[in-house]
């Protein structure tokens, strides 16, 4: 079996941060601090273009467990992708409530920070880590 891509790598966040322009810098700088905030974990790059926090014991459907964090983001040029690892079963009123954005199975995309609810946004990432805390690697 080979190990995964997406894997820590050691790369100071600050250094990956400093890749990107404003005002995505910024945003990212923003969503750093929110996503320790919920989580009480301080960010990792993964897989070189991911900032994740703490981590969970993802599980496969041929039984293997690789670790995998608990919310994450990357600050891409067109849009951020926020993967919130369990997706958004039950949360449709949160998204309602969220603003402009555009969600997948379990990535949230948003333009700019800005077009979402920072409060609406901090309880949609809460709710799924609280989800995953029974899962959570220590």
């Amino acid at each position: 079996m080979t190990e995964p891509k997406t894997r820590p790598t050691g790369e100071p966040v600050e250094d990956f941060l400093g890749r990107f322009v404003e005002p995505r810098r910024t945003e990212a700088r923003a969503l750093v601090e929110l996503m320790q905030e919920v989580t009480g974990e301080p960010p990792v790059v993964w897989g070189g273009d991911i900032v994740g926090f703490g981590q969970y014991a993802q599980r496969y459907a041929d039984g293997r467990q690789v670790p995998w964090p608990l919310l994450a983001f990357s600050p891409r040029a067109k849009e951020l992708s926020i993967y919130v690892m369990d997706g958004f079963d039950g949360r449709q009123a949160l998204l309602a409530e969220l603003g402009r954005h555009r969600a997948g199975k379990s990535c949230l995309y948003l333009r700019r920070l800005s077009d979402a609810s920072p409060e609406v946004l901090r309880r949609l990432l809460a709710a799924s880590a609280a989800t995953l805390e029974p899962l959570r690697i220590r």
